[in-house]
């Protein structure tokens, strides 16, 4: 989809300064226990997902990013992790910089009902086990992506003790 509107005029007044972004991600897991990934349009892998719009909810803007990015309908069931900080802060080659704080939920997906169509935001789907795993530009735990889903803790960053 691109930059939305917000995005967009929220760049008009601050230029490339940092900004911080509420965003989400979807572990989406094969009978196999492999992890979807999709091909960005710039090449790299990702877990789908992106930035929340104003007014919409966390579980909403994760089925959104899904549909638009695998074209899936997706139900997220639990929070895996929060995730923010300096580990998630990406400068874009336009030379944009956002700093991620990422609720990463886990998704039970429909089955596809039609062959996945390569679009603006995903160039290809796949999933892809621990052994295989490609680098995601973002520190995401593999035992987060691959581990046991535990249903009462959500993983989040440990403060440093002074």
């Amino acid at each position: 989809m691109g930059m939305s509107p917000y995005f967009q005029d929220l760049r008009e007044k601050v230029g490339d300064a940092l900004v911080l972004a509420p965003g989400v991600a979807a572990v989406i897991r094969d009978e196999d226990g492999h992890v979807l990934l999709h091909q960005r349009a710039d090449g790299g892998w990702n877990l789908p997902g992106g930035a929340i719009e104003p007014g919409e909810t966390p579980a909403a803007a994760i089925v959104r990013e899904i549909r638009e990015e695998t074209g899936l309908s997706a139900m997220p069931t639990r929070i895996l992790a929060v995730l923010g900080g300096e580990e998630f802060r990406i400068t874009y080659p336009n030379g944009h910089v956002v700093e991620y704080c990422v609720t990463v939920f886990a998704c039970d997906v429909e089955p596809r009902t039609a062959p996945f169509v390569p679009n603006e935001e995903s160039k290809e789907l796949r999933y892809f086990g621990p052994s295989d795993l490609p680098d995601l530009g973002l520190p995401y735990l593999p035992t987060m992506l691959f581990g046991d889903v535990d249903p009462i803790h959500a993983r989040f960053q440990r403060l440093q003790s002074p």
